[in-house]
């Protein structure tokens, strides 16, 4: 698993730097520039997708957690939710630089993506950080024995 997590951590970086310099050239070439969510993805992405699983494969290396049974769902689950942020924020960043008129509607389903994204991205932090306690806990009395 941890060479999973570095590639995975691989992928993101290269995805982030790609939408770096996607929201550089875009904004330059249509003249835009405001403040626009296509910043936040390059930040998101680095963050939120290649640091995260750096630390996934730091703390798996001391503490082998993903031998859980949930743990490849639980981590599917906070990759799928990373993305759907990423497509809300494109949504919006996008709409922003081209200047669209939404509705009210439209206005509320991006912002919805988002958040949906983001409500699983918590889920999924929060279930992992419980299998990582517990696999500590199982650590710390395989030890006292």
């Amino acid at each position: 698993m941890i060479r999973r997590y570095l590639n995975t951590a691989l992928l993101y970086a290269v995805i982030a730097m790609i939408f770096g310099v996607f929201y550089r050239e875009f904004t330059k070439f249509q003249g835009f520039t405001e403040k626009t969510n296509l910043s936040l993805m390059h930040t998101h992405y680095f963050l939120l997708g290649m640091f995260f699983f750096l630390i996934l494969m730091l703390i798996e290396k001391s503490i082998p957690f993903s031998r859980q049974k949930n743990t490849r769902k639980v981590v599917m689950t906070y990759q799928i939710g990373l993305n759907i942020t990423a497509i809300g924020l494109f949504l919006r960043g996008m709409t922003q630089v081209l200047e669209t008129e939404l509705s009210k509607a439209m206005n509320a389903s991006i912002s919805g993506i988002a958040g949906i994204g983001h409500i699983l991205m918590g889920i999924s932090l929060i279930i992992l950080l419980l299998t990582i306690r517990k696999e500590t806990e199982l650590n710390e009395a395989s030890y006292k024995q």
